[in-house]
């Protein structure tokens, strides 16, 4: 019996949707795990996920933080210290009843997040100002219990880093919480190549708990946002809760001022969305899994062509990889390289090498680029450092591709009628009052919200309230958008 052919990839224009749940599964990044809303990351996506933890990490070290680790258990009881948060997560959270055949005293939560078992270690931690600053923070996995999930963007069990530091004063955390938020944007554009919007969330959107929530909204290719990462400034809400106290330069008791930040496997969903195309992923070179895949081709059972070959390919891959470039060589017997370099378009590999028998006659090796789909021939001895120039061309395309995407579907618009259409299409900037209540009317009748109070943007000076007339309630037009 023939074997079917594999059905096509929906393309975003019919099916945006459909597309980014089949390309996830066909580009070998998740599968799906045994327990609801639950994934397996398999081992392209978690190279994936690495890269970003690798450089991300970094960026956190350079600014004087250090890794730790707490518990995943946490007893119930700690949650119920801070009301807004426990109220904030209730719905979401998986508690462990039993354990060891027995009904336990307490129950204990699956961590949804980490603000109040660090908060009550904290408070043993903290005796003086000269504690101070805590800058911690750690790698781990959460469990939110979601209703509806989709791989990277919303699933029940994911990873993240979360950051909680301790300060002795407001400016002092104001300004890490900021200083966050600017490591997130310069490390989804200069890593990533995901341009974002930074800015505040409205008391409507604000983490549970939170005085602040500052975050980067980027734009998908279906207009709508994604965020994707956040920055809380918690004030002393979680420090009188958990009674971080310590005695400050006048040796009085004072509570410290804590902060927490985030940023999660949903940053794959943002790649796979701002960069992907009908083909399938398109990965920034700089967390790319591999970023040249390696494809020798030559006649089946002609042995002699292939040594020639295969010696060529070797040498190449190896000194790319001496250059630090992350190379794949796809030396798979039986497939045709036709069907490999549809596989490696689906996967997204930045740029992709050809060595052939012809090639080696002519002393070169064809280079192409999965973003233009442009071909060149580069002589031998120059792809070692012809690569390196192309994988850094390639990024500044790949955020200017982005950035200008956003652009063409960021409006401004001057009535409600006019945000309503425009909603559709993108990101609208828009005076807003400022009301939860009129906040919440805007979602119910068009499905956007309010992403943020952009912390750059068109002035709301003298303005009125896109939908209720209401004088705006903050200096700059607001950000809506359907989002993810």
């Amino acid at each position: 019996m023939a074997k079917m052919k594999a059905k096509a990839l929906p393309t975003q224009a019919e099916d945006f949707s459909a597309w980014y749940n089949d390309i996830v599964y066909r580009a070998d990044l998740v599968d799906l795990g045994p327990v609801r809303g639950t994934m397996i990351i398999k081992p392209y996506g978690y190279s994936l996920w690495e890269n970003i933890q690798k450089n991300l990490d970094a960026m956190f070290k350079a600014t004087g933080h250090e890794n730790l680790y707490f518990p995943m258990l946490i007893p119930m009881s700690f949650f119920q210290k801070e009301a807004q948060h426990v109220e904030g997560f209730a719905p979401e959270l998986a508690v462990v009843t039993h354990a060891g055949g027995k009904e336990l005293e307490e129950p204990l939560a699956i961590r949804p997040t980490s603000e109040t078992i660090i908060g009550e270690a904290y408070s043993r931690w903290v005796q003086s100002y000269r504690d101070l600053p805590l800058l911690y923070n750690q790698w781990v996995n959460v469990m939110r219990w979601e209703l509806r999930t989709r791989p990277f963007l919303r699933t029940t069990e994911f990873l993240w880093q979360e950051g909680h530091t301790a300060h002795a004063t407001a400016e002092e955390a104001l300004a890490e919480t900021r200083q966050m938020l600017d490591i997130y944007a310069t490390f989804a554009e200069e890593f990533g190549a995901v341009p974002v919007i930074k800015g505040e969330k409205t008391e409507g959107e604000r983490f549970a708990g939170a005085l602040m929530t500052l975050t980067i909204e980027a734009m998908m290719r279906d207009g709508k946002a994604l965020q994707s990462g956040t920055s809380h400034y918690m004030g002393e809400n979680f420090a009188r809760a958990f009674d971080i106290t310590f005695n400050d330069v006048n040796n009085e008791q004072a509570y410290a001022h804590t902060t927490s930040w985030g940023l999660s496997t949903r940053f794959i969903g943002a790649i796979i969305m701002t960069h992907g195309d009908d083909k399938g992923l398109i990965m920034p070179p700089k967390l790319a899994p591999y970023q040249v895949v390696v494809l020798p081709i030559y006649r089946a059972n002609d042995e002699a062509a292939k040594a020639g070959v295969m010696a060529e390919v070797d040498a190449l891959a190896a000194a790319l990889r001496e250059q630090g470039v992350r190379v794949k060589v796809d030396d798979r017997e039986g497939l045709s390289p036709g069907r490999k370099f549809n596989e490696w378009e689906q996967k997204g590999v930045p740029l992709r090498l050809e060595v052939g028998p012809k090639d080696l006659e002519q002393g070169v090796a064809q280079l192409a680029d999965r973003l233009t789909g442009a071909k060149e021939a580069v002589a031998l001895g120059a792809v070692a450092e012809r690569v390196p120039a192309a994988l850094a061309a390639f990024h500044e395309a790949l955020l200017e591709r982005a950035r200008a995407y956003r652009d063409e579907h960021t409006y401004d618009a001057a009535s409600f009628d006019e945000f309503r259409e425009r909603v559709e299409d993108g990101f609208v900037y828009a005076p807003h009052c400022g009301e939860p209540a009129c906040e919440e009317a805007i979602q119910e009748e068009t499905k956007a919200t309010a992403r943020c109070i952009p912390l750059e943007g068109p002035s709301a000076e003298g303005a009125v309230c896109i939908r209720c007339g209401r004088p705006s309630g903050y200096e700059r037009k607001v950000v809506f958008a359907k989002a993810y």
